[in-house]
């Protein structure tokens, strides 16, 4: 069964919701330091389980699959119907909806990745030579930052969801509409014409 444009929302709201979610556990389960213990030469840091680095993965990971599904829905046959990309893109409203969700993602998966990765490193690379070597954590603020603009980016795949479903309506209805009406109008102008130069 061929998905409708509804479907493919759900799955794009779905999915960001979700990582909003995943982002936003990942921010408030972050350890502020660990715990540095002498080593002799220098300090080993210990850190208690922490779930931030899977969280924080998975929160892109969703992050992802709403932006994939988000860019296919623009442009997906619905009911067999494709019309080119090109179409979509002479839209002035719909251009600047599609480069702003773009935008958003981009900045949404620094800010969930970048400090992950930083988590990740600090959790596997706990042995430092400075024995001053305070133990930190990746900055606080960026996963929570990250997490509203996953949310923010799945909504802004909707509205240019919402702006293609127009396109695409125009596309395939309104020039044959519109030349319907032209062509009733001539018609009636016509026939008004005849009936006045029938009557001279």
């Amino acid at each position: 069964m061929a998905p409708s444009i509804k479907q493919m929302a759900l799955v794009v709201s779905f999915f960001g919701f979700v990582s909003f979610v995943l982002g936003v556990l990942a921010e408030n389960k972050k350890l502020a330091a660990g715990t540095p213990i002498p080593n002799g030469n220098g300090v080993t840091c210990k850190y208690p389980i922490d779930p931030t680095v899977t969280l924080g993965y998975l929160s892109t990971l969703f992050l992802i699959g709403s932006t994939v599904t988000g860019y296919l829905s623009l442009f997906y046959p619905y009911k067999g119907k494709s019309i080119p990309q090109g179409v979509f893109f002479k839209h002035t409203t719909f251009m600047v909806f599609f480069n702003i969700a773009l935008f958003t993602t981009g900045l949404a998966a620094t800010m969930l990745l970048w400090p992950t990765i930083t988590e990740h490193i600090h959790l596997f690379h706990n042995v430092h030579n400075d024995v001053n070597y305070e133990c930190p954590t990746a900055k606080t603020g960026l996963l929570g930052g990250g997490a509203f603009l996953s949310l923010d980016s799945s909504l802004f795949w909707l509205i240019t969801l919402m702006l293609a479903g127009n396109v695409r309506e125009d596309f395939f209805y309104g020039e044959d509409s519109d030349k319907g009406e032209f062509g009733k109008t001539s018609s009636d102008s016509y026939d008004s014409d005849i009936g006045v130069n029938g009557s001279v």
